[in-house]
């Protein structure tokens, strides 16, 4: 299972965080995790709250491509009901050609109605021209020449500028496992899977033992997922680190189901009904502990979603900097090791048991 990072650049006081900094925090971090072995960079896309700093994803990625060499790059997610799909493929091709071809693309919707209105906009009110605004961006990165002639959008014979490095960016939709369409969408584009970061740990769904018809005849797809991570020295030390993960919980909700008014771009924190206690926080919801605690949740993901990778949001609330760069070490120090010797692991086992079948099937 591969690891990488995945930043929405939370700032609970805007006033002790001045945005010069918080980039500064995501610049350190990136040059961090490309030395250290993480694959991937991703950076959320939200507007107008002091829950993200990243409004403009593929404008700071295009500054750490010129920082980093080995990190693959993308926006997790664009929510593309917001934009016209050729200005977002535009930015995409841009940055694959600045990044030496390392983009990988993140859509979905988005989840926040706030800042839908504030681009007059309804969420979720154009499903068919969001699924069709899919297709006209994935032609246009694709296809050196393209048009495209659908109920929404009508385009003449194209060409982007740039052309990307890459022919075949690598394409993550993010999924609702309890939504068979959802699923059926992505695999169809041949698209790799966010899904799983809001389930309890105890409930996650393997989409391909859930949708197998969907995934029979067709190469591999990826699944990815991400949640809140802190490597602690101290059960102490992860006693406060659940508390910055809260922070989020609550502005996430809020801001997924409208519960409280934002304030001047401000979520409010206080506490939400029916919150769940500290220690369920911990053994169900996020990777904060101990090395051995973080491995044994981290090999529950694995195994509830069957995937192969995972970003760990290292940055949450208001962890101090040095906090999340410590954390981020020890992650890769002690905790992505193992992960990789229980990958070798499997895949001995499954080449093991592939030349028993093949065996038993010669003998028969």
């Amino acid at each position: 299972m591969q690891s990488g990072l995945f930043l929405t650049m939370p700032a609970p006081d805007p006033h002790a965080q001045p945005a010069a900094e918080l980039y500064r925090r995501a610049l350190e971090m990136a040059e961090a995790a490309d030395t250290l072995g993480y694959t991937h960079f991703w950076l959320a896309e939200h507007h107008f709250t002091n829950y993200s700093h990243s409004s403009r994803p593929l404008v700071l990625l295009s500054h750490i491509a010129a920082r980093t060499r080995n990190l693959r790059l993308g926006p997790a997610i664009v929510p593309l009901p917001l934009h016209h799909p050729l200005v977002v493929a535009e930015e995409l091709t841009t940055l694959d050609v600045l990044s030496g071809g390392r983009v990988e693309i993140g859509l979905g919707s988005g989840y926040q109605a706030y800042q839908y209105e504030r681009f007059g906009l309804v969420k979720g009110a154009a499903p068919a021209r969001d699924q069709e605004a899919i297709d006209v961006l994935l032609r246009a990165v694709r296809e050196p020449l393209f048009s495209f002639n659908g109920e929404h959008f009508q385009i003449p014979r194209t060409t982007l500028v740039p052309q990307p490095l890459q022919r075949a960016m690598p394409l993550w939709l993010v999924v609702n496992s309890s939504r068979r369409e959802s699923v059926e969408l992505a695999v169809k584009r041949r698209a790799n899977l966010f899904t799983g970061v809001l389930e309890p740990l105890s409930q996650l769904t393997n989409v391909r033992t859930q949708y197998t018809d969907l995934f029979d005849g067709i190469a591999p797809l990826r699944i990815g997922t991400q949640r809140p991570v802190y490597v602690a020295q101290s059960d102490a030390e992860a006693r406060e680190a659940v508390e910055h993960a809260r922070w989020n919980g609550r502005a996430t909700l809020r801001l997924r189901h409208g519960f409280g008014d934002v304030i001047d771009g401000r979520v409010p924190a206080d506490p939400l009904p029916n919150e769940p206690a500290d220690d369920v926080l911990r053994s169900d919801y996020v990777v904060i502990g101990t090395v051995d605690e973080c491995i044994h949740q981290l090999r529950r993901i694995r195994s509830g979603l069957g995937c192969d990778y995972f970003s760990a949001s290292f940055w949450f609330g208001a962890l101090a900097h040095e906090q999340v760069m410590q954390s981020m070490r020890r992650f890769a120090t002690h905790v992505m090791p193992v992960l990789a010797d229980d990958a070798r692991r499997q895949a001995r086992q499954r080449d093991e048991n592939q030349r028993n079948g093949e065996t038993t099937s010669a003998l028969a």
